[in-house]
């Protein structure tokens, strides 16, 4: 029997960290992510394992809550293998080296209040910094491509196929031996809409023994990707028409290259009116520039896109900003702009300084495009605050809030469902990467239309397979 724990992901969403421990193996460790929202303090604890006796490092995909903590465990020990797809270790660079930086400049702000009171001994350091990024790059890293197994040992064996959900991103199958009987595991990763306007359909999985699944959504549907499309065109029509701008907070990875990429429909269908795109985020634009060149993982309209000029995202209207001077430069803008900035939930960034400057023109709109936690300044203006602080100054807020619920690049409830059900052979289903009242639903829905044995995986709980 093979103990299987999970030090991350378990009853709730974030922090992604699954290690096993084979018996006459290598010890693996299925991605290492950071904790995010109100669990996020568990990032500094300790990890519940000994780093250094980690042989082998799989990455599902390159968003924070599923690599955010590799630095931290390289600081700690790790110096073994590492094992994904090369777009997945581009995009985790940048992802990385951003969340780097946004430590170094709060521990350098933190530590300048704590001088002034004469506490600076009770500043913690940050996480990591950049140059801990950096050791992460120097490791060996070994690069899979979809569908193709990868020998571990002569024992093991990793093979990695197309989760539909961003960029590189894998369901992991591990297969193994043990006292001569072949096992396989597989780790879902986060599964992607199969109505996506980048990515492809999440690729079918044959065989496992045990299916550790992600569950965000699921306990429910999403609403039709159709009617959110319409919803967004006739926002950005009206604001247009009416000379106002445009203001969409957007995640870096995916949901801004899902954007450039339904702008660019509009514009060869004659849908957008003349305006000006720019896409004000310097971490959406090196994501962006990754996507193009790995362009035949994307899905088929995407590369149709690309056939067509040369490009999967770009076309005439579009602008990036990468430099904070062409950043200002837009607020001479005084009409007719779509502006996609940082962060996704308002909590910082760029986006910040257009809400500063637009937030208060009722010409104007913003355009919610992603899930807004609580507590956030996105959630407040999308619950109708009449006004807000952006730079201790007050903001009235005028402009047209709208929130657009149907672009997600997670499974919903049937799709999950779906997938499982193109198995050919399942064993146990492991839920994990989700809320525990959401997975009590999803659940009893597996168990009624699957008649499969379902178990919620709870931290650091020993499962044996």
């Amino acid at each position: 029997m093979t103990p299987i724990q999970s030090f991350g992901a378990a009853e709730t969403v974030t922090g992604s960290c699954h290690f096993l421990q084979l018996k006459h193996g290598p010890k693996i460790l299925v991605d290492c992510g950071m904790f995010q929202g109100r669990v996020e303090k568990r990032s500094s604890e300790e990890f519940g394992f000994d780093p250094k006796e980690v042989d082998v490092l799989l990455i599902t995909h390159a968003h924070l809550d599923h690599v955010g903590r590799i630095p931290k465990l390289v600081k700690e020990g790790f110096d073994g293998r590492i094992i994904t797809l090369r777009s997945t270790m581009e995009l985790a660079e940048v992802v990385l080296l951003d969340s780097a930086k946004i430590a170094e400049e709060d521990h350098k702000t933190e530590l300048k209040k704590a001088l002034r009171r004469g506490e600076e001994d009770q500043v913690k350091e940050p996480l990591y910094t950049i140059e801990d990024v950096r050791d992460v790059f120097d490791l060996n890293i070994q690069y899979a491509d979809y569908d193709k197994p990868i020998n571990v040992t002569n024992e093991v064996q990793v093979t990695f196929r197309n989760a539909g959900h961003i960029l590189g991103s894998s369901t992991i199958q591990i297969d193994f031996k043990e006292n001569g009987e072949s096992k396989t595991v597989v780790f879902s990763g986060d599964l992607g809409n199969r109505n996506d306007m980048v990515m492809p359909s999440p690729s079918p999985v044959e065989h496992a023994d045990a299916l550790y699944i992600e569950s965000t959504y699921g306990d429910r549907n999403h609403r039709s990707l159709e009617s959110s499309i319409e919803e967004f065109k006739q926002a950005i029509t009206e604001t247009l028409t009416n000379q106002g701008n445009v203001m969409i907070p957007s995640f870096a990875i995916e949901r801004t290259q899902e954007i450039l990429v339904l702008l660019k429909q509009m514009y060869y269908d004659k849908e957008l009116p003349p305006c000006k795109v720019y896409v004000d985020s310097p971490m959406a634009i090196r994501a962006t520039e990754i996507y193009n060149r790995y362009r035949n993982d994307l899905n088929q309209s995407a590369n149709e896109l690309f056939n067509r000029d040369g490009s999967v995202f770009d076309f005439p209207y579009l602008e990036y900003t990468l430099k904070g001077e062409d950043s200002i430069r837009i607020n001479d803008e005084e009409s007719g702009c779509i502006i996609i900035a940082g962060s996704g939930m308002c909590s910082g960034g760029r986006i910040l300084h257009h809400f500063k400057h637009r937030l208060w023109n009722q010409r104007n709109s913003v355009l919610f495009v992603g899930y807004q936690a609580e507590g956030t300044l996105g959630r407040i203006l999308v619950d109708g605050a009449d006004e807000i602080r952006i730079y201790r100054e007050k903001i009235k807020v005028r402009a047209k809030i709208h929130m657009i619920n149907g672009f997600s690049a997670h499974a919903d409830q049937n799709e999950l469902i779906q997938w499982m059900q193109e198995f050919k052979q399942l064993g146990k289903v492991f839920l994990i990467h989700g809320e525990r009242d959401k997975q009590e639903i999803f659940k009893q829905v597996i168990e009624e239309k699957l008649d499969k044995t379902v178990h919620i995986v709870e931290y650091a709980e020993e499962v044996w397979i």
